[in-house]
């Protein structure tokens, strides 16, 4: 079984090449193991809040000879690191999840290099990010496992974005990819479902479903 799929390689790149990554509710550790065995780093902190997953990690991590450059914690979010990594990835979560461990990470990840990959609520990631004082260096969407997946790089730095930013993503939006219309008519659909019962129940989200509609079909039809 490979160690990565195209979600995990594309994350790797978007990384940069420095001394600690850390790994951040790391579950079977594939990522963290494949920084390793490339060089894109010279030690990674596997951290995460269930036991038996970070087992799974530690144990992958053992069959593959890399040991001395591997630290295991867990723990809930950036608060289980023993100190700032150079650069952490926190994926295959929730957006209000990863927003949640943005904000309660104190100073651990300030100067850090971030990549995250929600699996919904992106725009909540984007929100978290600028009300930490960081800002959206890089996004891109990637297809693996017949899936499509939205990957948010970014630094330390002041930045402003918009609803329409927030939602479609800073960076996507201006100049958007085959794959990124693919995933915006993917969200046009979605929201148009979601409008379709706030409508039969009679609850207030309708405007704001509306809008975020017009966000992806300007770039649908672009």
């Amino acid at each position: 079984m490979p160690l990565t799929d195209e979600r995990l390689s594309e994350m790797i790149r978007m990384l940069p090449k420095c001394g600690i990554v850390a790994d951040i509710g790391t579950d079977h550790g594939r990522l963290g193991a494949q920084l390793l065995l490339t060089g894109k780093c010279g030690k990674v902190w596997f951290s995460d809040i269930s036991a038996p997953s970070l087992e799974k990690a530690r144990g992958l991590i053992a069959r593959r000879g890399l040991q001395e450059r591997a630290e295991f914690f867990v723990g809930d979010g950036a608060r289980a690191l023993p100190g700032a990594p150079d650069a952490a990835v926190i994926a295959g979560m929730g957006g209000e999840t990863i927003a949640a461990i943005l904000r309660g990470a104190g100073g651990r990840l300030a100067d850090s290099v971030l990549v995250l990959e929600p699996n919904v609520g992106a725009e909540l990631v984007r929100r978290a990010l600028m009300e930490t004082g960081r800002r959206i260096t890089d996004e891109r969407v990637v297809r693996a496992a017949r899936r499509r997946y939205v990957l948010i790089r970014a630094e330390k730095g002041e930045a402003a974005y918009t609803e329409r930013d927030l939602i479609v993503g800073p960076v996507l939006r201006k100049e958007p990819s085959e794959a990124f219309r693919e995933y915006a008519a993917f969200r046009l659909r979605v929201a148009q479902k979601a409008l379709a019962g706030a409508e039969k129940s009679g609850h207030s989200e309708k405007d704001a479903l509306l809008t975020e509609m017009e966000y992806w079909r300007e770039i649908v039809e672009c």
